[in-house]
């Protein structure tokens, strides 16, 4: 089949419902990007801008990615795993340090944070290597274990604790996916909650207070603990329906910080209440579920891994910026995906998104041709 034909038949294969869920969830948050920055009489109109701009760069790689090969990617896998590894390196050379971790490369006019773009590496990775070395017994488990653990390793000591668990719990449902034995999943679980008071000597003194503070905010109510009450303030005080848009006091007056980025589903919450929270909870399960779908319905065991690995971050991020909104977990900084101001978070997600669509898209277009897959190969029968 010529280029042409394929395209045209992923076209008909995509999956609108996700990318419309996708879109919507998108726009929501630019508008609350607006409000959070004060709309015209503040910041709200500059960052809701470059918001859009990077709304527009996402859309050009979506269309990009939906012609991509990733056959060529999970062979290269390692070198592209490797060339992450490498760019999380220089960033202790060239690093930006904000919010006191130094994640970000500043290229003058914007920065990025190449954590973000890491965790596409890491799927890749993972989905190839437990492919070929599947972790059935001891020696592939720690294998694929320490692969993996090399990315987690290296945003730690950025110090990036959010993407640290981010890595760890896709490196964790990947081997889950992939079949490892329930015995070494348990192994691995109980040998993380014992390392914790380990862990917990290395952790930076800003982070210590967060895990604190998560605990009792009022410990100390005008230093650490001030995010958290005031983001739970602005929760509660949006109700059933919500003050309307525009209207929160909460990020108007400044008593919220990082309206726009860390506490975007705060600033929501408080315009549109009850009623708004369950309306984004509801897309961002929507777009979870059609991740998921393709997961288990895909033939490839390969496609399983990376498709449930990509999900797996979409899932943890959005669960942990929910929960830290409403201080239900500690404060990590993490974004909440497709709303939250940032490019680098936008893109990665609408990477992973679109990578989902085009494995999706090619497993119904498989379906319909009644061809199966080769289980080594993410879509297509591999040629002698």
């Amino acid at each position: 089949m010529n280029n042409h034909g394929s395209l045209r038949n992923t076209l008909h294969a995509l999956d609108y419902p996700l990318l419309i869920a996708v879109l919507l969830m998108y726009l929501t948050g630019v508008a609350t990007i607006y409000s959070a920055g004060g709309g015209p009489a503040g910041l709200g109109k500059f960052y809701a801008g470059r918001q859009l701009i990077w709304g527009l760069a996402a859309i050009v790689m979506l269309a990009v990615v939906l012609r991509l090969d990733y056959e060529f990617f999970l062979d290269a896998s390692y070198w592209l795993y490797g060339g992450c590894c490498l760019l999380l390196l220089l960033l202790f050379a060239m690093g930006h340090r904000a919010k006191g971790a130094q994640s970000w490369i500043n290229l003058g006019f914007f920065k990025i944070q190449p954590a973000e773009f890491v965790k596409l590496g890491l799927a890749f990775v993972m989905a190839h290597h437990l492919t070929l070395f599947p972790p059935y017994n001891l020696k592939n488990f720690a294998g694929a274990l320490a692969l993996g653990g090399v990315s987690a390793l290296l945003v730690l000591v950025q110090p990036d604790l959010g993407s640290t668990l981010v890595y760890g719990v896709m490196i964790f449902v990947a081997l889950l996916v992939a079949g490892a034995p329930k015995r070494y999943l348990l192994s691995l679980m109980g040998g993380a909650a014992a390392l914790l008071p380990l862990g917990w000597m290395f952790l930076k003194e800003y982070q210590k207070k967060r895990i604190l503070v998560f605990i009792n905010p009022e410990l100390d109510p005008l230093g650490a603990g001030y995010n958290v009450i005031q983001s739970r303030i602005a929760v509660g005080s949006g109700r059933f329906f919500g003050k309307g848009f525009m209207q929160g006091a909460q990020s108007k007056l400044r008593f919220l910080p990082e309206p726009h980025t860390d506490f975007i589903f705060s600033v929501f919450a408080e315009e549109f209440g009850l009623v708004g929270g369950l309306f984004v909870l509801a897309l961002l399960s929507f777009i979870l579920w059609r991740m998921i779908r393709v997961a288990l319905r895909a033939r490839s065991v390969t496609v399983k891994i990376l498709v449930a690995s990509l999900s797996a971050s979409l899932w943890f991020h959005s669960f942990e910026s929910v929960g830290m909104s409403m201080g239900l977990l500690p404060v990590t900084g993490l974004p909440l995906p497709l709303m939250s101001y940032g490019g680098s978070s936008l893109l990665a997600t609408v990477l992973a998104i679109g990578v989902t669509v085009k494995l999706g898209a090619q497993n119904e277009i498989s379906r319909r041709e009644n061809s199966v897959p080769d289980s080594r190969t993410p879509y297509s029968v591999r040629r002698s």
